[in-house]
């Protein structure tokens, strides 16, 4: 059985773009948790549960944060897990403060970074990661791969066909 995924948003506002990573996690049939914490207003708490992530049964943490996002990178600070950042759009700067301070970090505390408001890749990325050892998720993800592909070519099949 796999690990399962914690989720921490830095606001509940968060919850628009995350519960897209949690319904993809959930398709998947990982068990996952979201948790609001704030790398500023509540640091010791996000400071806490990612020293106890592992323990818990998490696997792999997705933290997404806006404007100074600085969650993820405070969660990678206090855990040897994988952390995978979600910039968040916000009002200001189009996200672009959020992608910044969420990829750009000091050398020895990576944080895998996905596009802003990217909650379905990192939902996937976090399959990704737990499938290395699980080979029911790596059958899972292969057959997602073969219905993108199915799609794309059903699009392509109808847009062509001739009357």
């Amino acid at each position: 059985m796999s690990k399962k995924v914690g989720i921490i948003i830095g606001s509940d506002s968060d919850l628009v773009v995350m519960n897209k990573c949690k319904d993809k996690l959930t398709s998947f049939g990982i068990e996952n948790e979201i948790r609001i914490m704030s790398a500023h207003r509540t640091p010791l708490a996000a400071c806490e549960y990612a020293k106890n992530a592992k323990e818990n049964g998490v696997g792999v943490i997705i933290a997404a944060a806006g404007k100074a996002a600085h969650l993820a990178g405070v969660l990678a600070a206090h855990t040897t897990l994988p952390v995978i950042g979600v910039p968040i759009k916000s009002s200001t700067l189009d996200g672009l403060d959020s992608l910044l301070s969420t990829v750009q970090m000091p050398s020895g505390v990576p944080v895998a970074t996905v596009a802003i408001d990217g909650a379905e890749n990192a939902a996937i990325l976090a399959v990704q990661i737990l499938s290395v050892a699980d080979e029911e998720l790596s059958a899972k993800l292969a057959q997602m791969k073969i219905d993108m592909e199915n799609a794309v070519l059903a699009k392509d099949a109808k847009l062509n066909a001739k009357d």
